[in-house]
């Protein structure tokens, strides 16, 4: 009994830091922060757990607490659902104190008293202090094994079947059960009431399963990576607009592909149009699915283009084909993987474009950003290929500094497309980069940007180079991209 109660025990902490992190998404994104914010609050939970419960054992029998504090955690581990939903719903953003706030609702009263437990198993099994050591050292083993256990089976299995509301209420409901089950055991084994659940506790436990019945929430679905949901545009019949937990990633129109609603994305669409002949078919590779905007466009403006999007999230891709009208064809593959790994695959010499828009929260993913990755982009443009990316930033622009000083090694002529006062450090938002070895044609770009009713303007290569500066080239051994990063606003992703 010994060692399922810690394995259990142990197990749940990490199931509930896992899942935790997913919980509070929908809210304040996917961020270093909030990845940040979870671990630390987890680790704190667990470091003051072990040592109130150690301290507790030596006051109290130990026999007494183990059960309650199983059952205790156990329904709070349900009712964390509700509390962070009712508490998200009030509070919503990126700023740090609601990371905090969230990460702190979402672990560390469940995973401290649920931390108590282990301890006080330690104390019951030490018999004799010579056998101190073997004790301590098996029970800490086999907590360390039911956490490593936990985080697997929650990370590769749980999440991809099912959501995390579930996966949270089946863990907190089978810790309370565990919990009463030992309290029953412990109650045969001693006298004066050890092992005994208050009856508080059990309908703490009934309670949170109720309310997270019923607390709000934002996800229509939920994917392996995101809270997704698509929102119908009131303005327009066909509007679609897919939201992947704080953000509005991206804007299909059903019946009219040419309909571009975002402004990065009528960049993007402005690059394409100036890059060659209207109508000419393109060789295209899109870092990041989305919706799928760019890819439709181009099918649309230029037949015969051949498409490949490069998609990590098959869920996204699960409500582009039922919600969002994406049919695959020869000329639109769908890749589902990291873009990164999908790069290192591609052959070389073959693109006519890449399309860099791939995200997570606010955040180019690092591995996309680096001198090494770029170089992989480079390789698979044709010599007047063109790779353009979109990326989101704020003053003073350390990342979009960054990143633009690593194109720079990479491609002789870069620009840069934004709002004038983004251009001009007052401002932030989206801003579009352009690379190629190709001299670009500004004048046809800024004829191509109005075309498509933007107000958009043209950076020069040489404004992009007094901007980019003496910035820290990004490689793989160095990407601090979540630092450099000045999240805060509200762009379309």
């Amino acid at each position: 009994m010994a060692a399922g109660v810690t394995f259990l025990s142990s197990g749940a902490v990490l199931v509930l830091e896992i899942v935790g992190l997913r919980l509070i998404a929908p809210y304040v994104g996917i961020t270093l922060q909030t990845n940040t914010a979870v671990i630390g609050f987890a680790l704190a939970a667990i470091a003051i757990g072990a040592w109130a419960g150690g301290a507790a054992a030596d006051r109290t029998d130990p026999r007494r607490l183990i059960a309650p504090l199983m059952v205790a955690g156990g329904a709070l581990v349900v009712a964390v659902l509700p509390l962070v939903r009712f508490t998200g719903s009030l509070l919503t953003g990126t700023d740090a104190g609601g990371v905090l706030l969230l990460a702190a609702v979402a672990v560390v009263v469940p995973a401290a008293l649920l931390s108590a437990v282990p301890p006080m198993v330690v104390k019951l099994q030490l018999a004799t202090l010579d056998e101190t050591g073997a004790v301590v050292g098996k029970l800490s083993g086999i907590g360390t094994l039911g956490g490593i256990a936990a985080t697997f089976v929650t990370g590769f299995l749980l999440i991809a079947v099912f959501p995390s509301s579930g996966i949270l209420v089946g863990t907190g409901l089978v810790t309370v059960v565990a919990g009463v089950a030992v309290g029953v055991l412990l109650r045969r084994s001693a006298a004066g009431g050890a092992g005994r659940v208050p009856a508080g506790l059990l309908l703490l436990a009934v309670a949170g399963s109720l309310l997270a019945a019923v607390a709000p929430t934002p996800c229509e679905e939920e994917t392996a990576y995101h809270c997704a949901r698509v929102v119908a545009d009131p303005e327009r019949d066909g509007g679609r607009v897919l939201v992947l937990d704080t953000l509005r990633h991206s804007y299909v129109d059903l019946d009219d592909p040419t309909h571009l609603e975002f402004e990065y994305v009528r960049a993007i669409a402005a690059v394409t149009d100036a890059m060659a002949p209207a109508g000419e078919p393109l060789s295209a590779l899109h870092l990041g699915g989305g919706g799928a905007t760019v890819p439709r466009y181009l099918a649309q403006v230029r037949p015969g283009t051949v498409s490949r999007v490069l998609e990590v999230d098959p869920g996204v891709v699960e409500i582009d084909r039922e919600q969002l009208g994406l049919v695959e064809s020869a000329d639109l593959e769908v890749r589902i993987g990291d873009a990164r790994v999908g790069l290192g695959a591609e052959a070389g010499d073959t693109r006519d474009l890449v399309v860099g828009d791939a995200f997570g929260g606010l955040s180019v993913p690092w591995q996309l950003t680096t001198v090494e990755a770029l170089g992989l982009v480079d390789r698979a443009l044709t010599d007047d290929g063109v790779y353009v990316a979109n990326l989101i930033d704020h003053p003073p622009l350390g990342f979009v500094r960054a990143e633009l000083a690593t194109m720079r090694q990479v491609w002789p002529h870069v620009l840069l497309l934004a709002r004038a006062p983004v251009l001009a450090g007052e401002d932030g938002g989206n801003l579009v980069a352009v690379a190629s070895h190709r001299p670009p044609d500004e004048a046809a770009l800024a004829a191509a940007l109005l075309a498509q009713d933007s107000t958009w303007q043209v950076a020069s290569a040489e404004e992009v180079a007094a901007l980019a500066g003496d910035a820290q080239v990004l490689t793989d051994d160095s990407a601090p991209v979540d630092q450099l990063l000045t999240p805060y606003g509200a762009p379309d992703r």
